[in-house]
């Protein structure tokens, strides 16, 4: 797992959000071939939710968070050694992307754009007051909650070794925290049942996965970055 040969790995260092895009249509035309499109994605053709909504709101943003997190999982198979962070960082990849061709999915059906908007802003004022705000803007180019800067990835790209596992489980677990947060509100609040169960599943994976991300950081001698 995670040590394909080159060109055969189906974590390659640059996927980018329009194969997850791909993936998305592919899996809806399987589901239009089927006859069991609605059925298929747990959401029905009529009363789609607003652009404004909860639903759609999480769709958009944990999408884009999901891209980070991919991007970073992507660089494992050639800058780290450790058979763990590897199997780790597969995982991770092929998890989030399938949720963002999941969700990306669904906003093509709903009509609604894929990105745009205020980041963050189908969250409640209480929810959005636990974050720093600061960093984003009216088309939804800053950054949310646990997501790593320009800057950080620049670094994360020059490592190798015990010094990229270590800066990669840093901030794959405030990268998981920040999503945490997000996916937990959803599924309080949206109104598609399928995207709440999303939503929980994200929480719970998520979850289990920053307590093992953390014993993970321990034993190579790191420390966590400051919970977003």
């Amino acid at each position: 797992m995670g040590q394909n040969a080159p060109g055969a790995s189906t974590i390659g260092p640059r996927r980018s959000p329009a194969r997850a895009v791909l993936l998305a249509v592919i899996g809806v035309a399987l589901l239009l071939l089927g006859g069991g499109l609605a059925v298929g994605l747990g959401i029905g053709r009529d009363d789609p939710p607003a652009s404004d909504s909860v639903d759609a709101g999480f769709a958009r943003d944990m999408s884009r968070h999901h891209v980070q997190a991919v991007e970073m999982a992507n660089l494992a198979p050639e800058r780290s050694a450790d058979p763990e962070v590897r199997r780790l960082a597969f995982d991770i990849g092929e998890t989030q992307n399938n949720q963002v061709g999941r969700m990306q999915g669904w906003l093509a059906l709903w009509g609604l754009p894929q990105s745009g908007g205020e980041a963050m802003a189908w969250m409640g004022s209480d929810a959005q007051a636990g974050h720093d705000m600061s960093g984003m803007d009216m088309g939804g180019s800053g950054l949310m909650p646990g997501m790593a800067t320009d800057e950080e990835l620049a670094n994360l790209r020059k490592l190798k070794g015990t010094k990229f596992d270590v800066e990669f489980l840093r901030l794959m677990i405030r990268h998981h925290q920040g999503g945490k947060d997000m996916a937990e509100y959803a599924a309080q609040h949206a109104a598609v049942p399928a995207v709440r169960l999303l939503a929980r599943t994200i929480v719970d994976t998520q979850t289990a996965e920053v307590t093992t991300m953390a014993d993970m950081l321990k034993a190579r001698g790191g420390t966590p970055l400051p919970a977003p």
